[in-house]
């Protein structure tokens, strides 16, 4: 049973009841199983207002299903519609869709009028929408005489366009004769009426074929107005004599050219007032006249213009805001302001809406004695009326149901019988529109029965919820318990939640969760159960992630990714460049583990993402290719050759010229070659061309020559050192003119609009031209008509537009080129497109599969061809986080975009957020842009594991306690159940001694440990945990205070008789042996010490280089931090200066450590992440000053 409302959760409790959920009666969308007897249900219908093509036959789509399957009929105008009369009319069998051929004969017009179709069969009768049949009309433009309009620099114009009424409206846009669009700007634009408005005229707007065109898209037809001609005139044209002969038709209006404030075109007046319907686009618009030209601004008076919604167009003139609602209304005004003045006009605005549903009603299944109710709740402006029918005859003349009562919008049913059954039509109309929905009321007495498929098999990742599916249906409607394993025991344990539509959860699966489930449905006519299989895998994880990166252009590297999973699952493994697909370059390549890219540049860096797919589960990890510039090498000295010299023109003929010189010192390097280059003093004066190259034996070359260029030669030396500077040009050669010998090359066909071709080509350079008056053929044909070539004769440019094409139509295209010779040869047929236009339909059957907590994927249907209307590049889905999990609170986040090429119908969505609702649509893309976007899906990810507690610091040392303070996790990712606290003591060996383990609950940010051993080390692990499992760990280290009686202790012996005599004794023999070491080593000549210790040094006591390869620069195992200088002692303990000098931090944690009065160590810890407990038993870290005074004693 699918239940199009989010279903409420129920939680088992830990008591002896069986798990058992008892669904409500009152269920909206309920499914009937089609093999059940139910009333019809109309499944697809045409549009209310249906605007036919007359040149094709009429479909009017009326589809239904029911038991039995229902028998249709139709009204036409509001009387019964017999289609057997009329030998036009076809109904489609099993269905109730109507086809009138009027292609054979007939006339769309005939059949003009409003059409209702009724599903009906022995439970009720459904009814369709009124379909309002019209066919579209494209009449032509009325017959006028234009007169020329002649008018003075400045002033302003308005064009009327005033086009034929059309069915729809036809599509206003304005061109000169060559059907190229006219340009548009803040001077001169078109309304939204047609009009073309100029605020003032230039001479550059004299022209005479301002034409207004209609396109009307249904029938694909254009139609044209007369061309008006306009002349512009300055004053200091206009002398008395030409004044007085213009009359009144001619000369357009007498005001003065010179600067003037604004005033408005459109609309008139100071204020005006416009209505619109609720969700439609509203458009207000001002243009201004005025000299300089006015610049338009928009305020809403006591608001502020919505920021999402509201768009500026033609010029900012247009001011539209989409998806209009009733917070629209009110006065909005525009202001045209140039530097003489401003002026303002006020537009009231009011929104009214037509009736839209709050409730639809939805289909109601009972069983005989039951009770229930039909709820009907829509909104407009104004409120619409409410009005019920039965089987769709109005309830008040319909036959009686004493289980039957109305009440305003709600149907209420008391023991309903079999005889109950019916289909109820709620119609909630207003002056702007209606709406109609059907819903029936089935009386039905049936056993439960189980719609989820016998032994299903479910696959879940360990630690992660399980969804059982148990889809059933029964009337009464059954309850549902769950059974696991063979014995049958219900199901008790406070680990389970049941959704009301049947589906067990298990919200956090284990290994042992491993079985098969039997659900079991019961109501008061039967019981019917099925039984699903549940496997537990393990999760993917990747055990050795990409690397950051530096690479120098040009260089190889290579990004690491191995990856473990569950031995009976097979992973994918992806690879992404900054969220998108890799770029298809050969650089490149991806083996089983490792994606490597060669000849790295620069546009090679950025993120690389290595994404690890099962069927079940997603995991993904990330590293940076930063690109740098390679070492650069010193410059290499050249000795390059003189350049040559004395050149020389001979054999001069029409295509072929001997050049000879003579060659420049070689610098004591052979020269290998001489490279010739000339110049086209005509075409491309300054501009050199490589020509040819010859061996460094030669000094004489026959060059080849093309026709009407203007040559010049140049030459220069190469030796293994270089190449020479150029030598002086020689004389100038001018050869005769010839027809081209080649035709434009890269020539293409693609409109830059829906309705032209743009024809564009490499053109000729001058070189190529072989002659004065260089123009191109185009040639152009629809390559599935049967139209002859269409020709013509442009200039030397570049590209030509064909006007008034289809939308995205092949085309066989050709570029000849001529001159005033002759016609270059037959050039190649290529094939190109007209133009491209946005896809008409949004991609459907979209729907969301959440693969884990991280990982999405999406489903969509492909559209038809035919409604991409151009190039189809692919797939593109707009998510978004539009709500949190855990706080509740809708906040809208940045739209994040993730495309997908071709034709692909489905795509993952890697990188989501755990435990968040996320809103996607999917939209295709063409040439021209996106389609429109599907309807919005909205998904839910699942809880995970979260971070790490943002800190974890340690504060009030005593004794035997210490206090534990911390900040919960940043990125909770669900709901925190608990923290968990390990501790352990440290010896003065750093030897770890027994891990406590403490639960601490969530909303505690303090804990005070007490009972603690004095003057001893503690390393402890903290980590949060959510029902998906345990987070990331923080570690700290903290010291209790010392025992005052113990360092009291410690001090005495310092004061000891005995202790200061030992002390003394030491020093005294430590002074002789100075003292002698001093005398022996100043006898001159008498002992070679130096020489001796030179030859026998002491391995011991050398040096420790940094660079000797001996010692590598040591870190600690757990921090990663350098010993610093002086930390380290040589062998025979002496200490020198610079190392005594050093503070005792140096010897600490790698912090700020101090003493207390009483000789304690007290140390300021932040939080850092380590190893588990079990690890680094080793420190490089000194003992503190306390553990030594204790291990000395």
């Amino acid at each position: 049973m699918q239940l199009k409302i989010m279903p409420r959760r129920k939680r088992l409790s830990a008591g002896r009841t069986p798990l058992i959920l008892f669904l409500c009666q009152i269920i909206s969308a309920l499914d009937v199983p089609l093999d059940l007897v139910q009333p019809p249900t109309i499944t697809q219908q045409s549009p209310k207002d249906y605007i036919i093509d007359p040149r094709e036959n009429i479909v009017i789509q009326c589809e239904a299903k029911g038991k039995p399957p229902p028998s249709f009929s139709w009204t036409r105008n509001g009387t019964h519609f017999d289609i057997d009369k009329d030998p036009l009319v076809t109904m489609k069998p099993g269905s109730g869709t109507l086809t009138i051929n009027i292609m054979s004969e007939g006339k769309a017009e005939t059949y003009e009028g409003v059409y209702q179709c009724t599903a009906r069969n022995e439970r009720g009768a459904a009814i369709s929408n009124n379909i309002v049949v019209r066919p579209s009309r494209s009449p032509l433009w009325t017959k006028e005489k234009l007169e020329p309009i002649t008018l003075r620099n400045g002033q302003s114009l308005i064009l009327p366009c005033r086009p034929p009424l059309g069915l729809p409206p036809p599509i206003i846009f304005w061109m000169d004769n060559s059907f190229q669009r006219l340009p548009q700007s803040e001077r001169v634009s078109q309304g939204l009426n047609g009009d073309l408005y100029f605020s003032n005229v230039l001479p550059e707007d004299t022209r005479e074929d301002y034409i207004c065109y209609a396109r009307f898209n249904h029938t694909q037809t254009i139609q044209q107005k007369q061309p008006i001609s306009v002349k512009v005139i300055s004053v200091d044209e206009l002398n008395d004599t030409i004044a007085a002969n213009l009359n009144d038709t001619e000369f357009y209006s007498a005001k003065s050219n010179r600067e003037r404030p604004p005033t408005f075109l459109t609309p008139e007046g100071n204020a005006s007032h416009k209505e619109e319907l609720r969700g439609n686009v509203l458009s207000l618009e001002c243009i201004a006249e005025g000299l300089p030209t006015p610049v338009i601004y928009w305020i809403k008076e006591d608001g502020t213009l919505p920021i999402n919604r509201t768009f500026y167009r033609n010029f900012k003139k247009t001011l539209q805001i989409i998806q209009v609602s009733e917070a629209d209304s009110g006065n909005y005004q525009c202001i045209a302001k140039n530097p003489l003045g401003a002026i303002h006009h006020t537009i009231s605005v009011t929104v009214k809406a037509a009736p839209y549903w709050i409730m639809a009603p939805q289909n109601l299944v009972l069983s005989p004695g039951e009770d229930g109710r039909l709820m009907c709740g829509a909104n407009g402006n104004p409120k619409p009326k409410i009005s019920w029918l039965s089987n769709g005859v109005p309830v008040e003349i319909a036959p009686d149901d004493p289980s039957r009562k109305i009440d305003g919008d709600t149907i209420i049913f008391s023991n309903v019988q079999e005889r109950s059954s019916a289909v109820y039509q709620c119609n909630a109309s207003n002056e702007y529109g209606y709406l109609l929905a059907n819903a029936f009321v089935n009386v039905l007495a049936e056993p439960p029965r189980i719609l989820t498929s016998a032994n299903t098999l479910y696959q879940v990742i360990a630690d992660r919820p399980a969804l059982l599916d148990c889809a059933f249906f029964g009337s009464p409607l059954p309850t549902i318990e769950w059974f696991k394993g063979a014995k049958g025991s219900a199901l008790r344990e406070d680990i389970y939640v049941l959704h009301e539509n049947g589906t067990l959860e298990i919200p956090v699966a284990q290994k042992d969760s491993t079985g098969t489930y039997t659900c079991v449905a019961r109501n008061k006519l039967g019981m019917a159960k099925n039984e699903v299989h549940l496997e537990i895998k393990d999760a993917t994880r990747i055990i050795k992630q990409p690397e950051y990166a530096v690479m120098q252009r040009g260089g190889t590297v290579s990004f690491e990714c191995k990856v473990k999973h569950d031995h009976t699952l097979i992973p994918t493994i992806t690879w992404l460049k900054d969220n998108g697909e890799l770029p298809n370059d050969g650089r490149f390549t991806v083996d089983k583990d490792h994606l490597v890219v060669a000849d790295v540049r620069d546009d090679d860096g950025g993120t690389y993402t290595c994404v690890a797919n099962t069927t079940l589960d997603n995991v993904s990890a990330s590293a940076v290719l930063s690109v740098v510039a390679p070492t650069p090498t010193p410059a290499p000295i050249y000795d390059v050759p003189n350049p040559p010299f004395d050149l020389e023109l001979t054999d001069q003929l029409d295509k072929s010229v001997q050049l000879s010189w003579t060659p420049g010192n070689d610098n004591n390097s052979p020269i290998t070659k001489f490279i010739i280059e000339y110049e086209d003093a005509m075409h491309e004066a300054g501009l050199w061309h490589h020509q040819t190259e010859v061996s460094g034996m030669q000094t004489t070359a026959q060059l080849k020559l093309s026709p009407y260029v203007n040559y010049s030669f140049r030459v220069m030396a190469v030796n293994s050192l270089g190449r020479s500077l150029p030598s002086e040009a020689s004389e100038q050669y001018l050869t005769k003119a010839a027809e081209p010998d080649t035709n434009p090359t890269a020539v293409e066909g693609l409109g830059s609009e829906p309705d032209n071709l743009v024809i564009t080509w490499k053109p000729l350079n001058g070189f190529e031209s072989n002659g004065p008056g260089l123009q191109y053929k185009v040639s152009w044909r629809q390559k599935d008509g049967d139209d002859e070539w269409t020709s013509v004769v442009v200039a030397n440019v570049s590209k030509y537009i064909v006007s008034g094409t289809p939308t995205f139509v092949p085309y066989l295209i050709k570029v000849q080129a001529l001159n005033d010779v002759g016609f270059a040869p037959e050039p190649a047929v290529v094939m190109g497109h007209s133009g491209e236009d946005l896809p008409m339909v949004a991609p459907g059957n979209v729907h969301v599969n959440v693969v884990n907590s991280t990982l999405a994927e999406v489903h969509w249907d492909p559209v038809p061809l035919k409604s991409i209307r151009g190039h189809l590049q692919g797939y593109r889905i707009y998510y978004w986080k539009a709500q949190s999990s855990s706080k509740r609170n809708r906040r809208h986040l940045e739209k994040k975009i993730l495309t997908f090429q071709g034709s692909k119908t489905h795509g993952m969505l890697p990188g989501l957020e755990p435990f968040s609702h996320y809103t996607l649509n999917v939209r295709v893309v063409n040439g021209k842009g996106e389609g429109p976007a599907s309807p919005d899906r909205v998904f839910n990810t699942p809880e995970g594991v979260p971070s790490a507690p943002s800190s974890l610091k340690i504060v009030n040392p005593t004794l035997d306690s210490l206090t534990l303070e911390w900040d919960p996790p940043s990125r909770p990712n669900g709901i925190l159940t608990e923290y968990t606290l390990k501790y352990q003591p440290i010896n003065s060996t750093h030897e770890l001694g027994p891990l406590v383990d403490l639960k601490i609950p969530a909303n505690k940010t303090r804990w005070t440990l007490k009972n603690l051993n004095f003057s001893t080390r503690y390393k402890f692990y903290f980590y949060a945990q959510t029902a998906a499992g345990s987070g990331s760990q923080i570690t700290e280290e903290a010291v209790t205070t010392v025992d005052e009686a113990m360092a009291s202790r410690q001090v005495d012996i310092a004061t000891q008789g005995w202790f200061i005599g030992l002390m003394c004794a030491v020093a005294l023999l430590i002074l002789i042996l100075l003292i002698v070491c001093f005398i022996r080593r100043n006898k001159g000549g008498k002992y070679p010490v130096k020489e001796k210790e030179d030859a026998h040094a002491d391995p011991e006591i050398q040096p420790m280089k940094e660079d000797d390869g001996t010692f590598g620069e040591y870190s600690d195992a757990e921090d990663h931090k350098p010993l610093k200088k002086g930390s380290r002692t040589p062998s025979d303990r002496t200490v020198k200066k610079e190392d005594s000098d050093d503070s005792l931090v140096d010897y600490g944690e790698g912090v700020n450590g101090q003493f207390n009065e009483d000789g304690s160590f007290i140390g300021q810890y932040s939080g850092k992440k380590e190893k588990e407990p079990a690890e680094g038993n080793e420190s490089s870290e000194a003992p503190s000053p306390v553990n030594a005074m204790n291990s000395f004693v």
